[in-house]
């Protein structure tokens, strides 16, 4: 029994000062389960590969980091630790120097590669950030690709896409790593998606928050796959009081990442794409009941369904996502307005379900054809949507 597990369910942590737990506040965790998902995966046995800026290793860190290599200029990363965040969001073990009760990350278990790279701040134009974030970009992802690492997770991207990172994700895939990357965020309204969330063969993931609707100035389009929680997310950071208040869409990549090493690590012997397609068998999508929108993709990444029903995982060397797009494409009506983005019903971001089918079904019942063939293809997945509304219920 790995020793994070076993310290969960012996209750064996110390309460902290405050009055509420640290657990407490995480209401992410919460809302995920992970507590419950705990006992069947901790992501044991699966990397991560961080590509974002300087981790440092706070407590909850201890152990946790693997050797890893700096891709920035030395004074880049003294200047941003945003790594220690991501980081302690995937494999937080809760664990502080003095013993009390620290912060978790969803995926307790697993390890994290840490490959440092510049944000590009103080660079100057955006052109020039752009072209510092991406020249530590590619090398960090082909490092990653020749690592152990199964799953890569990216933080930042940039506006215009790169030959040289379009050239590492292709050799990270051909590879069979898992890459997910931030969608972006920004200043202004319904932003386009960044890269490399943007490109073939990338996971793009957006942020929701606590009443489970999609982050303001999140990057907006086709590309975006999943959400996750990205607004006031409590983590174990490099801040002196240990603990901060965390948004955005990188926010939500790490735990999209640390849901695929869950599922994983139960699961060693699937491909990405298959990790990718029950991802998206189990994610809770739009209440709208279209496949996916442009404004949280297939919905929320639900690990604690896809560890109990993950549902058939399909081929082992075919990446679903295009398939679903072509057959259940973002409806042509009018989108969701900008104070009210569609919401993600599902028990990853709140503890009631949304009730409404799962992508697959609406993607079967998309491109089947009518009769005996299309109930054959349909009504399976609409007794297993009925299964899984009836678990997920309060």
């Amino acid at each position: 029994m790995p020793a994070v597990l076993a310290l969960l369910m012996v209750g064996g942590v110390a309460a902290p000062a405050q009055a509420d737990t640290v657990f407490s506040q995480q209401w992410h965790l919460d809302a995920m389960k992970a507590k419950e998902m705990w006992r069947t995966s901790t992501g044991e046995g699966v990397t991560v590969g961080l590509v974002d800026t300087r981790v440092r290793e706070v407590p909850e860190l201890a152990g946790q980091l693997l050797p890893g290599k700096n891709f920035a200029r030395a004074e880049a990363e003294e200047q941003n630790e945003h790594g220690t965040t991501t980081a302690a969001l995937i494999v937080g073990t809760g664990k502080r120097a003095d013993g009390g009760e620290g912060a978790f990350g969803l995926a307790p278990g697993a390890k994290v590669l840490p490959l440092v790279i510049p944000d590009g701040q103080g660079a100057g134009s955006t052109a020039e950030r752009d072209r510092a974030v991406s020249r530590g970009m590619a090398p960090a992802i082909r490092y990653a690709a020749d690592s152990e690492a199964k799953i890569i997770s990216v933080s930042f991207g940039v506006t215009k896409a790169d030959a040289s990172v379009r050239e590492a994700v292709e050799y990270a895939r051909s590879k069979g790593k898992l890459i997910f990357a931030a969608v972006g965020d920004s200043s202004t309204d319904e932003p386009p998606v960044k890269y490399p969330a943007a490109d073939i063969g990338v996971v793009g993931v957006t942020g929701i928050d606590k009443n489970v609707k999609a982050i303001k100035k999140a990057g907006i389009g086709i590309t975006v796959d999943f959400s996750a929680p990205g607004e006031d997310v409590i983590s174990a950071c490099a801040d002196r009081a240990g603990l901060c208040r965390n948004r955005g869409t990188a926010v939500a990549t790490a735990l999209a990442s640390a849901s695929a090493a869950l599922i994983w690590a139960k699961h060693p012997e699937w491909t990405a794409e298959q990790v990718v397609r029950v991802l998206v068998n189990t994610a809770g999508g739009p209440t709208s009941g279209a496949m996916r929108n442009d404004y949280i993709g297939f919905g929320a990444v639900r690990p604690r369904i896809a560890l109990e029903t993950p549902g058939e995982p399909g081929p082992a060397d075919r990446d679903p996502i295009p398939d679903y797009r072509t057959a259940s494409p973002t409806p042509s009506g009018p989108s969701p307005t900008k104070k009210e983005p569609d919401k993600a019903g599902a028990d990853a971001v709140a503890a009631a379900m949304d009730g409404g089918h799962s992508g697959p079904f609406w993607a079967a019942l998309a491109v089947c054809a009518f009769g005996v063939l299309c109930v054959g293809v349909t009504g399976p997945l609409l007794l297993a949507d009925r299964r899984r509304m009836r678990l997920n219920r309060p």
